[in-house]
């Protein structure tokens, strides 16, 4: 009888641990959409210069972090963001953004996730055309609340190389 109950046990723990280990699978390809369609926001936000949709893909947290390519642009917060997004919507115009190479990844339980694209972009300043090809633009998102939403970039200009 003690066997008996013994394995009754055993099987009632198993059962059990089976039951609340049961984690729903997340569907990474539908997650990566969804990444790449605020990565897609992120590129229409500049060439319409939408401050609040640059609101909608950003973490509104002061804890986020934008580094750009000037080597003091170290932007920590989401008021130093759109205070330099602001500033820069206010200075360019005409901005076309081409974006090639993409890649996206998410964690295995679906909340993180890291992103590296080549940027082109293209914009008036001060009635100049100007042209940078190339860019690395890199970054990690977050999801909240159901919605991923960027939490640190960094875009950073390749240099030339150097004639042997």
């Amino acid at each position: 009888m003690k066997k008996i109950c013994f394995y009754f046990g055993v099987i009632s723990l198993l059962l059990m641990a089976a039951c609340t280990q049961q984690v729903d699978k997340v569907d990474l390809a539908k997650e990566k959409d969804a990444i790449k369609l605020v990565l897609e926001k992120y590129v229409i936000a500049n060439e319409s210069q939408d401050i609040s949709k640059i609101e909608e893909i950003w973490l509104p947290s002061e804890d986020i972090v934008s580094f750009g390519t000037e080597k003091d642009e170290k932007l920590v917060g989401i008021s130093k963001i759109k205070e330099a997004v602001q500033s820069q919507f206010t200075r360019f115009k005409n901005t076309y953004i081409s974006v090639h190479d993409q890649t996206v990844d998410v964690s295995e339980d679906g909340n993180t996730a890291w992103f590296a694209e080549i940027i082109n972009y293209n914009f008036i300043l001060n009635d100049s055309a100007h042209v940078y090809e190339g860019l690395c633009y890199t970054g990690v998102l977050n999801k909240k609340e159901g919605q991923w939403k960027l939490v640190m970039t960094h875009m950073s200009v390749p240099i030339k190389p150097l004639n042997p």
